[in-house]
């Protein structure tokens, strides 16, 4: 575990508008975008038994950023994402499933269905939802808005 509660250092936060930064790598350019390769790492990849341990891990993201920047691939640049982007993502991964699983299960009880069948309702509700992300994703990610750090 990372016992300084600080960011990983390949993630910063910027005092300029609530921006997150991540380094990374550029793995190709077009005309109008620049796709960069960032490694995700874990919390506790600064652990001294992150070899031996099994659950830490680093993952390797491609993010494609729109516009015309003056890079090469292999470059080392910056990525800048508004925090405000960075808790919509949150929502729509994490609490909006899990305000799906609680609701659900609320008013499965309240209707006297049988706990494990409550359950598994609850939890095959995910699907649909996790299908309308799906479906929805080109313009979600739209939303989502990469910058390069000049």
């Amino acid at each position: 575990m990372n016992p300084s509660n600080k960011p990983h250092k390949s993630m910063k936060e910027s005092g300029i508008h609530g921006a997150i930064q991540h380094d990374g790598t550029v793995k190709k350019v077009d005309a109008n975008s620049v796709l960069v390769s960032i490694t995700s790492c874990s919390a506790c990849s600064g652990c001294h038994a992150e070899g031996m341990c099994g659950i830490s891990g680093k993952e390797e993201k491609i993010i494609d950023v729109t516009g015309k920047y003056n890079v090469s691939p292999g470059d080392t640049v910056t990525i800048m994402m508004e925090r405000a982007t960075g808790y919509k993502a949150v929502a729509l991964s994490y609490l909006g499933p899990l305000a799906l699983l609680i609701v659900s299960l609320i008013v499965l009880d309240s209707m006297s269905v049988n706990e494990a069948a409550a359950g598994l309702i609850s939890v095959s509700l995910l699907l649909p939802y996790f299908v309308v992300l799906y479906l929805f994703r080109k313009s979600i990610n739209r939303s989502f808005i990469f910058k390069l750090k000049t």
